[in-house]
């Protein structure tokens, strides 16, 4: 790539009124980031903290959570700088690497949710032989996969269109996703067969296969006793939640970049924003409540911390009242 291309700024033109509600942006952005870090590193401290959590199924929470934290790292900070500046703007170098974060982390999160699932059905379907399946080396190989196989698919793609011409230079979005290919003079046949190999092997096959185990699980649950299926509602149901919710997300993308130009710009802020404030958000939340475990483990954290803030304002007032005589 020539030292003109390295020089090269692209416009992201997705923002709607950027100069009008730019302090509002940047408030709602900022406290929701913070919520997004604070939630899910509560989480994670309490199964790093609790041996009762040191169990497959809430090191793939742990994990879920973290990648969320990540993938908002890689997306907030430069939101939050784009709301405050008068042009929106990011190097063509910085966009290709904030498209690999995108694309990598997400395909990650899909690979999560498929190991989470086959522990829920392991630990359903196969209770007998959980333990010997559910491994820790087991569990080190399906993380290592989680993170290795998305980041290795979406690199090869970043590469290709680091060497790509450009003839537009202006990105119909707030961020760096698969609008770029539209920026190129031509459209690369490999890139674009390589990028549905990648929909398949990160996406598709892991949906197909989360769907298949909750059918197994569903359909012995309903053949077994009344403590098996509340067990798999208690265990199941909030995966099955943020699965829908990132599967419409992610359909939601690979959409907005078919429709190109014929969707509302407005419409299209709205729905990204939704993506990027509404589910890394929401997977502590449904985690925090859902899971009964990690839910006590929560009510205990909030209740002793009241009472530690009870107990410094009972002293404050005793030492108030003994300075006062």
């Amino acid at each position: 790539m020539d030292d003109k291309l390295n020089v090269t700024y692209i416009t992201l033109d997705g923002h709607v009124e950027v100069g009008k509600y730019r302090y509002l942006y940047f408030l709602v952005m900022l406290t929701v980031y913070i919520l997004i870090i604070c939630c899910s590193f509560t989480i994670v401290g309490l199964i790093w903290r609790h041996n009762n959590l040191h169990e497959p199924m809430y090191i793939f929470i742990a994990a879920l959570l973290l990648n969320s934290v990540v993938f908002s790292t890689a997306m907030y900070p430069k939101l939050l700088i784009d709301f405050l500046s008068e042009k929106q703007m990011i190097s063509y170098s910085a966009c290709l690497y904030q498209f690999f974060l995108f694309y990598s982390l997400s395909g990650s999160e899909f690979l999560l949710l498929a190991a989470m699932a086959y522990d829920r059905y392991v630990s359903i379907c196969k209770p007998l032989q959980y333990p010997t399946i559910m491994t820790k080396t087991t569990v080190s190989i399906f993380l290592a996969l989680a993170w290795l196989v998305p980041a290795c698919q979406t690199a090869l793609p970043s590469l290709l269109s680091a060497d790509m011409e450009l003839c537009k230079f202006t990105l119909k979005g707030i961020f760096c996703n698969n609008s770029i290919y539209s920026l190129h003079c031509v459209t690369s046949k490999a890139i674009s067969i390589f990028g549905v190999f990648a929909i398949i092997d990160v996406g598709l096959l892991p949906l197909l296969f989360i769907l298949f185990t909750y059918t197994r699980i569903l359909v012995i649950s309903y053949r077994s006793c009344r403590n098996v299926r509340k067990k798999a509602a208690q265990t199941c149901l909030p995966h099955l939640l943020v699965l829908i919710s990132f599967s419409c997300l992610c359909a939601y993308d690979i959409i907005i970049v078919r429709l190109g130009s014929d969707f509302p710009k407005s419409a299209r802020l709205i729905m990204t924003l939704q993506a990027l404030l509404y589910h890394p958000l929401f997977n502590p939340i449904i985690y925090g409540l859902k899971m009964k475990e990690i839910s006590k483990h929560l009510k205990r954290l909030f209740c002793q911390s009241n009472a530690i803030l009870c107990i410094k304002s009972d002293v404050r007032v005793i030492v108030l009242i003994k300075s006062y005589k």
